[in-house]
């Protein structure tokens, strides 16, 4: 049997003219393309990834060639540093001898000034800035006066006579003689 319903709509007012209704849509393709979207941007974040890891790679090997030369330059510094000690150490060699040559030279000075007319200096000897003077003369006046004339003379400090012989068994007795000093010239 057939039925035929006549009854207006209940709810539901028709306008004439005006007719709104959705438009059929297709899940499949609202799917598709968000599947699509979705692997697009999973490749641009891959993309981006693998090409920050091949700057990253870059700049580290970059970095590593600067340290090898910074190295070499610190190893150069470094041996310039251990030439400029040593060249400084020679400075101070040269010029501790430079100074100590002015010392026998001002030794010399003062001591022939010192010097009477009838004594000798036989020997002389310099140890620990301590002087051994050794020599003869014909009187222990000479000796005498070689003695005060060190002592005058300001530079002589600490005079002393160690031993006065006369020498009998020569011909002309003559006086040897030991006297030490320091010299603060």
């Amino acid at each position: 049997m057939i039925r035929i319903n006549l009854a207006p709509e209940r709810g539901r007012r028709r306008v004439p003219g005006l007719k709104f209704a959705l438009p059929a849509f297709n899940l499949g393709w609202a799917f598709g393309i968000v599947y699509l979207l979705a692997l697009l941007a999973i490749g641009g974040y891959w993309w981006g990834l693998i090409s920050s890891k091949a700057a990253l790679a870059a700049d580290i090997e970059q970095a590593e060639k600067d340290l090898t030369v910074l190295k070499a330059q610190i190893g150069q510094e470094s041996r310039m540093k251990d030439l400029a000690i040593e060249l400084r150490q020679r400075v101070e060699v040269i010029d501790g001898l430079t100074q100590a040559q002015g010392r026998p030279i001002a030794l010399a000075d003062s001591f022939s000034s010192v010097l009477p007319n009838d004594l000798w200096i036989t020997g002389f000897e310099e140890k620990s800035l301590q002087l051994k003077i050794t020599g003869s003369a014909f009187s222990t006046t000479a000796i005498a006066d070689f003695m005060a004339n060190l002592r005058a003379s300001g530079k002589f400090k600490d005079v002393d006579l160690v031993i006065s012989r006369r020498d009998l068994a020569r011909p002309t007795p003559l006086v040897t003689f030991e006297v030490t000093c320091r010299f603060e010239g």
